[in-house]
């Protein structure tokens, strides 16, 4: 074992998710192994370095098609092309930036030489501002000009702040639901199958039109073995029974801080944890304990018309990450 580090530690060393690093495993980014005698999953030293390049470019925000791309292919020409094609979509940020900072200048010239007029009535009625503005396309801007790790780092936490554009704030109506937990290896995948498998033997998507499709972790990994478990709900209508080895619960639901992902970045996860804890109108609501992610939960978006397909979890499709909040 001597160089070989477990699932734990490296989520410890690198502060990712196992969620995460099986992700990458699974488009093929990561590696891991199995040991003799263990049961569970090892990472070596170029494993680790790897992990190491792919958080690096993914502050660089570097899509995670082209850091696979990036890794697979030493061709040098390849790196210039990865690096070209996302400088040429920061120059164009840039671009967009420094012109809403140009508008924003004459604003405050306006408004200095116009002094105790109405804003309202005169700058944003001006002929010349409005068609200034008319043809900006307002989008989120990422912005970095940085060439150290450390402006690098400090750059990628200002940029990654969520802000109250982001996140959605949503009532998820109680339900009865159809539950059920594995812990072990790829235990997502496990419960995954057995609660695609019941949606599609029970008919529930004609039974239940409206149904929803929650997860989480449960329980958290609590001992080096690097093994956690992962428990899934699928709403049914209260009278329906549910056979073995799914159990029937009934979720409180409640009022949620909601951000939608791409499957597979559950680094935000962390993103919407400090939306809630910097929040001047909502604190967290904690139901539970660390075991059940305090009553977090990530819910498949589109899952419905997923359900029929061999995969529920094609590439690309979303997921939204919930904590549940209370009023201050």
């Amino acid at each position: 074992m001597e160089g070989l580090k477990t699932i734990t530690q490296v989520t410890k060393m690198f502060g990712v998710s196992t969620r995460m690093l099986r992700y990458y495993e699974q488009i093929g980014l990561l590696r891991s192994q199995r040991m003799e005698g263990y049961s569970y999953r090892v990472y070596n030293e170029e494993a680790c370095l790897h992990l190491k390049q792919i958080l690096l470019l993914r502050k660089l925000r570097i899509p995670l098609k082209q850091i696979a791309l990036l890794l697979s292919n030493i061709d040098t020409l390849t790196a210039i092309d990865v690096f070209m094609t996302n400088i040429n979509e920061l120059n164009e940020e840039i671009a967009s930036l420094s012109t809403i900072r140009n508008i924003l200048l004459r604003f405050i010239d306006e408004l200095r030489s116009k002094s105790g007029i109405s804003l309202k009535v005169d700058l944003l009625n001006d002929a010349s501002m409005l068609s200034m503005i008319d043809p900006l396309s307002i989008s989120k801007i990422n912005l970095k000009e940085d060439n150290t790790m450390e402006d690098l780092n400090r750059a990628n936490e200002q940029l990654s702040k969520l802000t109250d554009r982001d996140v959605r704030i949503v009532y998820l109506p109680p339900a009865t639901v159809a539950s059920y937990q594995y812990v072990g290896d790829e235990p997502e995948m496990q419960v995954n199958l057995v609660i695609d498998q019941f949606v599609r033997d029970s008919n529930l998507i004609h039974l239940k039109p409206d149904l929803r499709h929650y997860g989480f972790n449960a329980p958290n990994p609590v001992d080096d073995t690097g093994y956690h478990g992962y428990e899934m709900w699928v709403t049914i209508p209260d009278t329906m029974e549910v056979p073995a080895p799914l159990s029937r619960k009934h979720f409180e639901g409640g009022l949620y801080a909601a951000y939608m992902i791409p499957f597979g970045a559950f680094e935000e996860w962390q993103r919407l944890f400090e939306w809630v804890q910097n929040s001047k109108t909502y604190d967290m609501r904690e139901i539970g304990d660390v075991s059940n992610m305090y009553g977090c939960l990530e819910e498949h978006l589109n899952y419905i018309n997923h359900a029929t397909l061999d995969n529920t979890e094609p590439e690309g499709f979303q997921l939204d990450l919930l904590i549940p909040i209370k009023e201050k």
